[in-house]
């Protein structure tokens, strides 16, 4: 099918050979058995390992580590591609991009030199872990707690909805510390990311004293990748696996990594919504209506004005944001609106796919089905439409300040 929409000028040869190498992968691969695994919420295993032999789960992470030491745009546009085949692989990854990036640019060197390599090659693989059961958007209400005793920290508490969390064997979480801290000091100040090593798999961690992952929360969409709770009871972190080796930078060093991840949920946005289009105008172009392809009715070519444009203007503002990371600009207030509209759009987009298919879009025959189901989880992840409007409206009030 012809690729007019979302294209992305000024790539380099590399750049542009990584992402035709990943589509052709997700033609191959992905778009043939999405699904009927999706169907099933059976883990994408050959996927996973077709992903590890490109090397895309080192796509980001420096080459003096044993990765490509690709840019945050060619991570998105790759997810972008994946996205549009199946949405749950491309969250496989995101969850290990987000904790292998917070390593490499708050890890100490130890830290750096010891998951860096391994994640590279996707031997060890990363979830991220900052919501409980009690609190959702409001981070600082966190009450998951470690306390220092000698050279370890005891943590316990309940986290939730992990990505990767039985699948990973790495988590980065975040819990309250508060040492050093005085008593009317922010939430944020007195919180701390462990890094903690753990057997893949459900129930009581065999490697781990304490930790314990129940099982897969069953949801609406997006599935295939395991969603779970994390269960801590005395569970004991050496020291040395405090990322950045030092307490109280925590909360700091997640919302840097949840930049990162807005971008991704953006790309994801972008590459859902785009292949909404693709079904929704194929679609039109073969189902017949009053003698003649609903396509010509102005109804349908309105809708699909809308949707190519939705997805033209989603695809744009997601480049910028990772452009303008890469360039070592601050980025919320981009991330935030990208990721924002690209959600937003998606739902929309899938929406129009769905009606445009009538009848059959209810039926689990058709593809527009499990897309119509995965959109709303961009809606929620990596930030709520609500908190996107929160970050952007702060930011614009702080650019646009008036004088005296």
């Amino acid at each position: 099918m012809a690729n007019r929409l979302a294209q992305t000028d000024g790539l380099t040869e590399i750049q542009q050979e990584i992402l035709a190498t990943v589509r052709s992968f997700v033609d191959k691969e992905i778009l043939p058995v999405a699904t009927e695994l999706e169907h099933r919420d059976e883990y994408p295993t050959e996927i996973v390992e077709g992903l590890k032999e490109l090397g895309i789960f080192g796509l980001m992470i420096p080459e003096e580590y044993g990765g490509l030491g690709e840019s945050l745009l060619t991570y998105a546009l790759t997810v972008e591609e994946i996205a549009r085949g199946w949405m749950s692989v491309s969250g496989i990854i995101n969850t290990h991009f987000i904790v292998a990036y917070m390593i490499k640019q708050h890890g100490t060197r130890e830290q750096k030199d010891y998951f860096l390599p391994r994640m590279a090659t996707g031997e060890v693989r990363g979830a991220f872990s900052m919501s409980e059961p009690g609190l959702g958007s409001d981070v600082s209400a966190i009450r998951t707690k470690g306390v220092r005793e000698g050279d370890a920290y005891v943590v316990n508490g309940q986290k939730m909805w992990l990505t990767n969390g039985g699948s990973s064997n790495l988590v980065a979480v975040l819990c309250r510390t508060d040492e050093g801290q005085p008593q009317d000091a922010p939430p944020h100040r007195s919180m701390t990311t462990f890094l903690i090593e753990k057997e893949p798999g459900f129930g009581a961690n065999p490697k781990v004293s304490g930790l314990t992952v129940p099982g897969k929360i069953d949801k609406m969409g997006y599935k295939g990748v395991d969603t779970t709770e994390l269960i801590l009871e005395d569970v004991r972190v050496p020291a040395d696996r405090v990322l950045g080796g030092a307490g109280g930078r925590g909360f700091y060093q997640m919302m840097d990594g949840v930049e990162v991840g807005r971008v991704n949920v953006a790309a994801r946005g972008c590459g859902v919504a785009r292949r909404a289009f693709e079904l929704g105008v194929s679609y039109a172009q073969q189902r017949h209506t009053f003698g003649k392809p609903i396509a010509e009715h102005q109804a349908i070519q309105f809708k699909l004005a809308e949707m190519a444009t939705k997805v033209e203007a989603a695809h744009l503002m997601m480049v910028n944001a990772a452009r303008r990371k890469d360039s070592g600009q601050r980025n919320d207030l981009e991330a935030g609106m990208a990721k924002y509209l690209a959600a937003e759009f998606c739902k929309e987009v899938v929406e129009d796919a769905f009606r445009i298919h009538g009848g059959y879009g209810f039926s689990k025959e058709y593809e527009i089905e499990r897309l119509y189901r995965e959109a709303p989880m961009l809606l929620i992840g990596e930030g709520t439409a609500e908190i996107q409007k929160m970050i952007i409206g702060r930011r614009l009030l702080e650019e646009y300040r008036i004088q005296g």
